[in-house]
């Protein structure tokens, strides 16, 4: 009976321990994951599934709080339909996420932080009856007679959650657009992401 107390209070300890890092750990975890990603104040618009990809270093402040940046590639936008005609807005960003890391329990944390992003790619894709056709957006606009400019730079506010186990961390969060899209526009960012990531102490 003792070893059997004695065994689970062993393996209570170890689990209590799971997951755990010692202040002034750093880690670095590459990640794939996918957006599901859409534009506020627009009615009509339907969530764009796209890829993000990326790398996030985290240091470990204290047995509880990390600090963590990121460098990822996020494929992002919306999907809309007018009439019979399918467009796909895409917006391809490389967002540097800068979080603060709560762990709340057993391998897992809360986060939040800011996330700037910089607009590398802009497309709009049409589809009519078979027909493709993929166009730079801001040439769009001007063949439309309309005048508006794309913020090159956005800012986000991104909170969530995270889960590691064996040093594969899930994660899932929500970025909340703070910027405009357009300049003429009330238009944000607005992105579902979760992502699979391994950590490797350096």
């Amino acid at each position: 009976m003792k070893k059997v107390i004695l065994s689970a209070c062993v393996m209570l300890i170890a689990i209590a321990a799971y997951g755990q890092r010692d202040k002034g750990t750093v880690t670095l975890q590459p990640k794939v994951g996918l957006n599901v990603a859409t534009l506020t104040n627009d009615g009509d618009a339907d969530s764009r599934f796209a890829p993000v990809v990326g790398a996030e270093v985290e240091v470990q402040a204290t047995d509880m709080v990390s600090f963590s940046g990121g460098l990822l590639y996020s494929m992002q936008g919306a999907k809309g339909k007018v009439g019979n005609v399918d467009g796909t807005v895409k917006l391809d960003y490389i967002n540097v996420p800068i979080l603060a890391n709560v762990y709340v329990a057993n391998g897992f944390a809360v986060k939040l932080g800011v996330q700037p992003g910089f607009l590398i790619n802009n497309k709009v894709k049409v589809s009519q009856n078979g027909v493709n056709a993929e166009v730079d957006l801001e040439k769009a606009f001007k063949a439309a007679g309309i005048d508006a400019k794309l913020n090159k730079v956005d800012v986000s506010f991104p909170v969530g959650v995270s889960y590691e186990f064996s040093n594969i961390n899930i994660d899932a969060r929500y970025n909340w657009g703070l910027t405009k899209i357009i300049d003429q526009d009330n238009s944000k960012n607005s992105v579902f992401q979760i992502t699979v990531g391994y950590k490797f102490a350096l």
